[in-house]
């Protein structure tokens, strides 16, 4: 009987580690579900992903992707995670963010970590409708209208601002600063808004300047044609002038 006893045991043991070894291995290589201060966590850090892994646990609260390699966050990255809290993405290699990445995370989603990525424009679309405070920082950002309106349309985590530097900018004068120093002092989409009022006020011009042209060609056509008519009837005898002088007179009549 006690003979009997170990081999069951033992295959009891194996069941559990298959059965360990089987939940694990539906898990992204270097990734790991935990309890963190009473949220389910999924963990992904130094993992080096190339993309935003698909097996996430659906219940999971907070989600680590930092210091990973991902490069791009494409639409519905996100969409089959409904009570995530937190996501932190920062120190990866993400350059482009499409519309919809963020979808279905609006209204319960309460922090977005992007901070030193290599983002350089983003369209305020991929943030549309998102309450979460964002991280922003660290990245080489061109500072012009489309970041300025991206920062009017997110709530910027607490402590970041100051390290929203620009990286690169249409005036050499705005690299380095604070992008909200730089909002402060200037409108950037104002410019842009002058630039486009000018380049229609052109347009509009140069229309304008047709039709007069195609009007003084047209009158003095009319004279030319006139005129030539005149001689015409100065040139005829006198009864068939005033004969001609009577019918022009009655068709312009």
């Amino acid at each position: 009987a006690a003979g009997a006893v170990l081999p069951l045991g033992l295959t009891l043991s194996l069941c559990c580690l298959q059965l360990r070894c089987t939940g694990s291995s539906s898990f992204p290589k270097g990734c790991y579900p935990e309890e963190e201060e009473g949220m389910k966590t999924f963990r992904c850090s130094h993992a080096r992903l190339t993309e935003v892994p698909r097996d996430i646990p659906n219940d999971t609260n907070k989600l680590y992707l930092d210091s990973n390699r991902i490069p791009f966050l494409p639409r519905d990255a996100f969409r089959d995670l409904p009570v995530l809290l937190e996501l932190d993405l920062s120190h990866n290699a993400i350059t482009g963010v499409e519309s919809g990445a963020f979808r279905g995370l609006a209204e319960h989603l309460r922090s977005l970590d992007l901070s030193s990525n290599r983002l350089v424009s983003v369209s305020k679309d991929a943030f549309s409708n998102l309450k979460a405070k964002v991280n922003l920082s660290d990245n080489p950002w061109l500072c012009d209208c489309r970041l300025q309106e991206l920062i009017r349309s997110v709530e910027l985590a607490a402590g970041s601002s100051a390290s929203l530097v620009c990286g690169s900018s249409a005036q050499e004068e705005h690299v380095g600063k604070a992008f909200l120093q730089v909002m402060a002092d200037t409108d950037l989409c104002n410019g842009y808004k002058k630039t486009t009022d000018v380049a229609m006020l052109v347009t509009m011009f140069g229309w304008f300047a047709m039709v007069i042209s195609y009007l003084v060609y047209y009158v003095r056509q009319n004279q030319e044609d006139a005129r030539r008519h005149l001689e015409y009837l100065k040139s005829l005898p006198s009864k068939q002038r005033r004969s001609e002088e009577s019918s022009t007179i009655s068709t312009v009549v």
